[in-house]
């Protein structure tokens, strides 16, 4: 039996659940041999409609959080008719999956809004405007996640592809018609760099030695384009995902002095 929302109901409510839950029964009726009852709620840090639990009724339940797995959900996505573009969007920004709830009324980025979207793009197919991408995008995502992916879908085609600028083929954008775009190449770039380094310097290996210099180099080169865009790859943001410490202490000695050397 699955008891979805538990925690949405009122307490008076919740009373019925004791026996249901720990004795299989409700009055004189009691749940077929070897049943198990399942409850699935929000927490109350999520901003949704939720009640306090007894603790006579969290007494009685085994409890488990879930967490997002961009891992599996590609793999259910690939089977499930899920957009090419927000798959590939989501490959690059695997950690935009899922967003902490605002406090404010907005769209905020989940599995489920990248599913709306997705069907929303499925739905007008090709030929949308980049306008028409904002709106939607808008209407289901993190704001901030909203715009990236407008430029993402902006440089579907263009030359900016992050891998042709880590080959050195192209350089980062530079006109001012770009900047949303290089916003999210920054990011991006921000992004791989914390997938791909090893937290501890002594787990380095020869490809992370060269991947290390290579992201010192394309750092130096956005900062030349916009100081502020170089100083985002750097900073914390404050979502728990920072670049590994001892790639920020040689980021911060060693830019400054090759600066200081091209000057």
């Amino acid at each position: 039996m699955f008891l979805d929302e538990l925690n949405a109901c009122s307490q008076e409510v919740q009373k019925a659940f004791y026996s249901l839950i720990h004795e299989r029964r409700i009055g004189e009726y009691h749940l077929p041999q070897g049943s198990i009852v399942i409850g699935a709620g929000n927490r109350a840090q999520d901003s949704a409609i939720v009640k306090p639990m007894s603790s006579a009724l969290i007494n009685r339940m085994f409890h488990v959080q879930l967490k997002v797995s961009p891992k599996e959900w590609f793999g259910w996505a690939c089977d499930n008719g899920i957009h090419p573009y927000v798959i590939e969007y989501l490959q690059a920004r695997p950690d935009h999956l899922w967003t902490q709830p605002p406090k404010t009324e907005e769209p905020f980025s989940t599995p489920r809004s990248w599913h709306m979207l997705s069907d929303a793009l499925n739905e007008f197919r090709d030929g949308l405007s980049v306008e028409q991408i904002e709106v939607l995008a808008r209407g289901c995502l993190t704001p901030d996640h909203a715009l990236q992916f407008k430029a993402f879908h902006k440089n579907l085609k263009g030359k900016y592809q992050l891998n042709q600028i880590l080959n050195g083929d192209v350089r980062f954008p530079s006109d001012a018609a770009d900047r949303d775009l290089l916003y999210f190449l920054t990011l991006s770039f921000r992004a791989l760099i914390i997938k791909t380094l090893p937290e501890k310097k002594d787990s380095m290996k020869e490809d992370h030695k060269s991947f290390a210099h290579r992201a010192k180099a394309l750092i130096k080169e956005l900062s030349e384009i916009s100081l502020e865009m170089a100083q985002l790859v750097v900073a914390d943001h404050g979502e728990g995902q920072v670049l590994p410490g001892w790639f920020t202490v040689e980021i911060i000695r060693d830019l400054p002095r090759l600066a200081g050397r091209d000057k």
